[in-house]
């Protein structure tokens, strides 16, 4: 009974985290960030010293399935993000570099300084290095009245990146077993025969895209080469996704539902009395700096390399932008450490880190232009489910 009494206070909990933080402008990917990151343990730490076992939170049987269809729907959203793409040659510079220097720091913190052997935990590591969260960028640029084209360029070089790391996270699972690969792909280009039989309601791509996704997460099979798969063929036949729900429908189950499962369920995982106990501030400090100095050391070479007349003003702050973690990180993380390529101690840390890098910007002075008018509606309310698409056309 107690443990359907916590997962029913969870939503509020966080619903009450982002209406609050909203009044401080605070996007609500932060505010969920500090309840998961700063509360949640704190509430850990408390239940356990009154005798209770917290980890029964995450035990109940009808919990796992519950976290599969809150994980794969969240998935299934950003990964339909992410496809939507218009690739510049501008963009195209800024993410190579952005990308490869991050990845390339990961993997060798992972192998030198974390200990990491495993193949699949090194290269997941490097790739959390390596990525950007695509609707929190979005949410920061509208926020602040970033210049469209801007806007534009770090859209589409932000999409990029995130293709790169989950196209070739999925690969890498693949190949490890290329038998569990025929059923994902083989429904992934369902869309095709989809087009070959006439049909063009929206409908009739996004719900089976979101119930296959659902089933693949339940039966363990590759989730992102089914949705890299399905969203590019549909991409192919010129057929635009669209949700199933509307935009402020979806963005509310993300933000007071799906979002709050998915990072409760990761957090509760972790035993901080035992882990906690063996924390060390060098471990902490080195997994804030280094995510955050590799990526903007490589997104600080892409824009030279893009934008040769910019200012080092204009480079800085692009650079802080691009790196802003967010929404999309916290699901790789918890993809990897639900696989076990990552321990909670890792984990905890770079959900920490995610926190730190996605309120940098802030917190280094890029915001709102003072001549902006402040009677624009809060972009967390107005922002679309699709705003990156929005964005590319």
């Amino acid at each position: 009974m107690l443990t359907i009494l916590f997962w029913l206070a969870m939503p509020p909990l966080f619903a009450v985290a982002v209406i609050g933080g909203r009044r401080l402008r605070l996007l609500p990917i932060v505010s969920q960030l500090l309840v998961a990151g700063l509360l949640l343990p704190l509430l850990f730490v408390v239940l356990q010293r009154q005798g209770f076992e917290v980890r029964t939170l995450v035990t109940a049987p009808w919990l796992k399935p519950l976290y599969d269809i809150g994980f794969a729907l969240l998935l299934g959203h950003i990964l339909s993000d992410v496809i939507d793409l218009d690739v510049s040659r501008q963009s195209l510079k800024i993410a190579l570099p952005s990308f490869a220097v991050p990845l390339a720091c990961g993997m060798a913190s992972a192998w030198w300084l974390l200990g990491v052997r495993e193949g699949m935990s090194v290269l997941g590591i490097g790739l959390l290095f390596s990525i950007t969260a695509i609707p929190v960028l979005y949410l920061f640029l509208r926020n602040i009245d970033y210049p469209e084209d801007a806007t534009r360029r770090l859209m589409h070089a932000a999409v990029l990146m995130d293709l790169w790391c989950w196209s070739l996270f999925g690969l890498a699972q693949g190949s490890s077993d290329p038998s569990k690969l025929v059923w994902p792909l083989l429904a992934g280009v369902v869309p095709l025969l989809l087009r070959l039989l006439g049909v063009r309601q929206h409908l009739a791509y996004s719900l089976p895209f979101f119930g296959l996704m659902i089933a693949f997460q339940h039966w363990h099979l590759n989730t992102l080469v089914f949705a890299i798969t399905w969203l590019m063929a549909q991409a192919a036949v010129r057929q635009p996704f669209r949700l199933p729900i509307s935009p402020r429908a979806a963005l509310a189950l993300q933000n007071y539902l799906l979002v709050p499962l998915v990072l409760a369920f990761g957090i509760l995982q972790i035993d901080f009395h035992n882990a906690l106990a063996n924390y060390s501030w060098l471990y902490l400090g080195a997994l804030l700096a280094l995510p955050v100095i590799s990526k903007l050391a490589g997104s600080w070479l892409g824009l030279r390399w893009a934008l040769p007349g910019a200012s080092l003003g204009e480079l800085w702050k692009e650079s802080l932008l691009l790196n802003i973690r967010g929404l999309t990180e916290i699901v790789f993380l918890n993809l990897l450490f639900q696989q076990g390529h990552i321990d909670s101690l890792l984990y905890f840390s770079l959900l920490l880190m995610s926190l730190f890098a996605t309120l940098l910007p802030a917190l280094c002075g890029v915001r709102r232009p003072r001549a902006a008018s402040t009677s624009q509606p809060d972009s967390q309310d107005a922002h679309p489910a699709r705003s990156p698409s929005d964005v590319t056309r």
